[in-house]
């Protein structure tokens, strides 16, 4: 079977990076604008706190208490706060922020005065903006993982050390070793979030946990360019069309046929990101027949032509949104 998950992440996001290595001595607050950009932060020493921006639809909700080794990823992008305490006034992260020309995924941020010192690593992951996957909707606004509930031998916890330790060494070879650690962080974030959900948990990831929903994505994503039919994908997991059609609409938020569109065009989005396969050859790979139908439900999702969208990306315009979050910073 198909590792959705795996599959997902390769096609609908499109880049990460580290922004900034930071240390705060109290009394110290940085805010972090909200942003299309799903954040994350880890807490190499110290302690610090957090609380999310107030918004139209919410408060700002309670402070969180973060400890050395803690990691946090706001997948929403949520603008937030990190300080030394619950109620520190903050100033723009983005107005302190340093980079290194070379030999580093970042110069370092210096805040506060002359107290207790907190060493953050702060980054981000862009996924793609045009059609996001419904797996980010899933996901609560903040999901923290304190150091002290993660197994001491356990994949996460040793992937922070190292990501961690790599950032405050800087040793030759450093930005390839953070640049895949950054990446691995943000699965094994996911993997650790999943597993301690309740069965039945709402949304995509709900659907991930149910044998025949699950069975369902992983036809669709194994073969996404197949005349997929409800009915033909519940038979396939021993449902009727009806049954079918209620229990994935109710796990994943949107009906079989909606979800394949979108991923379909997910893909056809990253293969003209980074592929020069002519438009005819991507729209019979997603299932198109005819590239005029496969340019209109193109447009209908993303908001412009795929000729336009791949000349756009190949200019960098929109390329590496995580990266472009580094260098604004500045």
């Amino acid at each position: 079977m198909v590792d959705v998950l795996t599959d997902v992440l390769a096609a609908a996001r499109v880049g990460g990076a580290i922004f900034a290595r930071s240390e705060a001595r109290a009394p110290w607050g940085l805010h972090f604008a909200g942003s299309r950009l799903a954040a994350f932060h880890v807490v190499s020493h110290g302690t610090c706190w957090l609380r999310l921006d107030a918004t139209n639809a919410r408060p700002g909700g309670e402070p969180v208490r973060l400890r050395a080794g803690d990691v946090v990823f706001l997948a929403q992008g949520t603008g937030h706060v990190l300080s030394d305490g619950p109620a520190t006034p903050a100033v723009e992260f983005a107005a302190l922020a340093r980079h290194e020309e070379e030999g580093g995924p970042a110069a370092g941020v210096r805040a506060g005065g002359t107290g207790p010192a907190t060493g953050l690593v702060c980054g981000a992951y862009a996924f793609d903006a045009d059609g996001p996957h419904p797996f980010l909707k899933s996901l609560p606004e903040l999901i923290h993982l304190p150091a002290e509930s993660l197994s001491s031998g356990g994949t996460l916890g040793a992937t922070v050390r190292l990501l961690c330790g790599e950032v405050e060494a800087r040793d030759p070879g450093a930005q390839a070793v953070v640049d895949r650690l950054v990446d691995v962080l943000l699965i094994y974030v996911l993997r650790e979030w999943l597993g301690r959900q309740e069965e039945g948990c709402p949304g995509w990831f709900g659907g991930l946990r149910d044998p025949q929903v699950a069975g369902a994505l992983s036809l669709i994503h194994g073969s996404p360019g197949r005349r997929w039919t409800i009915a033909s994908l519940g038979a396939a997991v021993g449902l009727s069309r009806a049954a079918f059609a209620r229990r994935f609409g109710a796990l994943v938020g949107e009906p079989p046929m909606s979800y394949l569109a979108r991923w379909r065009m997910t893909l056809a989005a990253r293969a003209l990101r980074e592929r020069e396969d002519p438009l005819g050859v991507i729209a019979q790979q997603v299932g198109y027949d005819s590239e005029f139908a496969f340019a209109k439900a193109f447009k209908r999702l993303h908001g412009e032509a795929p000729g336009r969208y791949r000349i756009r990306n190949r200019r960098g315009e929109s390329r590496n949104e995580a990266g472009a979050a580094a260098r604004t910073a500045e």
